[in-house]
């Protein structure tokens, strides 16, 4: 077993339907305002962003992100990372119970030496650092998603009623 690779996948059940949750889900550069370990994402052009994440464990992970595939249709957005972990990143929603569950997989390997000495006994440590992360932006995801409702039902009142 290489202790420096991982893989995650966590499902995520939304109220908002699907276009709603793919139309947040394509903004990193909005990540930071609702995804509070989401330190900062910086577009480099179109398609790449770098990105500086920070959990619990006190250090940061610098990932350069570069999009390999945007399909609004099939509600898919798939990233290849590089950095401090290099592997790809994939959302992937469905319509779910009137609303949307989304997917998120990963599949890196840690770059970051520190990490990579670590990977032995950190990895438990490492993996409950992405669960707490992954539950965080669910929360803020949920949030993000409730206020865009909220102000979409206060135009169309203020626009009809």
């Amino acid at each position: 077993m290489d202790w420096c690779r991982y893989r995650f996948r966590s499902v995520w059940d939304l109220a908002a339907p699907p276009g709603a949750v793919y139309a947040v889900l394509e903004r990193a550069e909005e990540y930071p305002s609702w995804w509070r370990q989401v330190r900062e994402v910086t577009p480099v052009d179109e398609r790449t962003a770098t990105t500086r994440l920070r959990s619990l464990v006190p250090y940061d992970l610098c990932v350069t992100a570069r999009e390999s595939r945007r399909d609004p249709a099939g509600l898919v957005l798939e990233a290849a990372l590089s950095g401090d972990l290099e592997g790809w990143a994939r959302w992937t929603l469905f319509g779910h119970r009137g609303g949307t569950r989304a997917v998120y997989e990963q599949a890196v390997e840690v770059r970051k030496p520190l990490m990579r000495r670590l990977a032995v006994p950190g990895r438990p440590v490492f993996r409950a650092n992405h669960a707490l992360m992954m539950s965080s932006g669910r929360r803020g995801l949920r949030r993000r998603l409730d206020e865009g409702s909220r102000t979409g039902r206060a135009v169309e009142e203020r626009r009809f009623g």
